[in-house]
């Protein structure tokens, strides 16, 4: 088999390879007489059918998967040789189409590969490491955020009328059609005004009662109501308004800290403590991983593959356009051509993802298999009742593997990175990080 090469241009290769047809023969004779002695055919014993007839009877097939194996076989044998590797699948196909048995077979393959990455020397890397700790002030408003959530509700004064965010209690009975209907009716219901937890159009219209009022309320339950039989139908509300509530936000002491599962205040302020500062670390990792990158970024510059770029331009142009248009849930919008910006972007992504994958293959590192199953359950969690149909999902796509397992190889080789680049912290406060962490959505 000859493998000639047609094109060497930066990171593009083509090369022309010929099959020739005694080659392409002797292919198919091997496989066949390899399967002779397990073929049976009516008129000849087990293993004794003649080559010639095996060749008139299966010949066709064999000498297509003869041919294909034979192809595929001078590929690897030259990603072998040569030590390329593609950048996407290489392209293939057959120059000679009026090809007939008895003629060579000619091919052209051409690929782009992937470059040869430098070598970086990561103790001389240095990057800035922000550290924020929570506060007396920090973790005050913290508690005063829980209380909010924790709010209680006491009577307001006698002829009160009820405003938005109170709390009424009341009795109902909805009716259709001047008929009661099925889990319609209730008693001593607290319901706060504004929560928006009833039919729409219910709340708004029992702002201003007091306790004792008797009032009918009259609403439309949506189109599209989980009861088939209400979906869409009027409906009325008999009301009788027994107390008037007004909210009031939970004292922050002991008996605050129990609610939370908390032994007393100052458990909590621990628990809140603990919470906040990993919070802190999460965002000041954001901060020093971007800053990282951008080190990285100026201090390796390479030759890409274009056709990674175009595919990764084409794939941000397309999220940031569904970003900008999140009614649009279609693909129907046609081609989305990448912008300059679109395409620098794009450029730093594949030149970091090929360093950082060279780093990580240098290092040994691995996505181990409890990693990733800890990954998909994380994100199982996201469909509530269809974990287990989102994990077996998962375990049989590779493509969606592949992007789980993507990142979080990243951000262990990240590690590795930071490990050996010299790192020096520099305390700030709360508010200081949250500018950096807004610094880097502006990038």
């Amino acid at each position: 088999m000859q493998v000639t090469e047609t094109l060497n241009d930066g990171l593009k290769r083509g090369y022309a390879i010929t099959l020739t047809a005694d080659e392409l023969d002797a292919k198919v004779t091997e496989k066949l007489t390899e399967a002779q002695p397990d073929v049976e055919m009516k008129g000849f014993r087990k293993g004794k059918v003649p080559l010639a007839l095996l060749r008139k009877q299966f010949g066709q097939r064999i000498l297509g998967e003869s041919m294909q194996e034979a192809i595929d076989g001078a590929m690897n044998q030259h990603f072998e040789d040569t030590g390329d590797r593609p950048a996407m699948q290489p392209e293939v196909k057959m120059t000679n189409e009026d090809w007939s048995e008895g003629d060579d077979v000619h091919v052209e393959m051409s690929y782009e590969k992937l470059p040869d990455v430098p070598e970086v020397d990561l103790t001389e890397l240095s990057v800035e490491k922000p550290v924020a700790k929570a506060s007396e002030a920090d973790v005050d408003d913290a508690l005063k955020s829980l209380a909010e959530t924790a709010t209680d509700f006491e009577d307001r004064e006698d002829g009160a009328a009820a405003e938005n965010d109170d709390q009424v209690v009341i009795d109902f009975v909805g009716k259709v059609d001047g008929e009661p209907f099925e889990g319609g009716a209730a008693e001593d219901y607290p319901l706060t005004l504004g929560s928006n937890s009833f039919i729409p159009g219910f709340e708004e219209q029992l702002v201003g009662v007091k306790a004792g009022d008797e009032k009918t309320v009259e609403v439309k339950f949506p189109e599209e109501y989980g009861a088939e039989n209400l979906a869409g139908k009027d409906a009325t509300f008999d009301v009788t308004v027994k107390n008037v509530k007004k909210p009031v936000a939970a004292e922050i002491n002991d008996e605050l800290a129990t609610k939370f599962g908390a032994e007393d205040l100052e458990a909590l302020k621990g628990q809140i403590r603990e919470r906040l500062e990993a919070e802190y670390q999460g965002a000041a990792r954001q901060v020093v991983k971007r800053r990282l990158l951008d080190a990285l970024d100026e201090k390796v510059q390479f030759d890409l593959p274009p056709s990674l770029v175009e595919a990764e331009a084409k794939q941000i142009a397309h999220q940031l356009y569904h970003e900008d248009h999140p009614d649009d849930h279609g693909h129907d919008h046609g081609e989305i051509e990448p912008t300059e910006e679109h395409n620098k972007l794009a450029e730093r992504r594949v030149r970091l993802g090929l360093l950082l994958a060279e780093i990580g293959n240098k290092h040994e590192v691995q996505v181990t298999d409890s990693e990733m199953t800890q990954a998909i359950m994380n994100q199982a969690r996201q469909y509530p009742g269809q974990e287990r149909q989102f994990f077996d999902f998962v375990r049989q796509n590779q493509q969606m593997q592949q992007q789980m397992r993507a990142p979080i190889f990243e951000d262990k080789v990240v590690d590795v990175i930071l490990e050996k680049a010299e790192v020096s912290e520099t305390e700030v406060g709360k508010e200081d990080l949250q500018k950096l962490l807004d610094d880097l959505d502006e990038v």
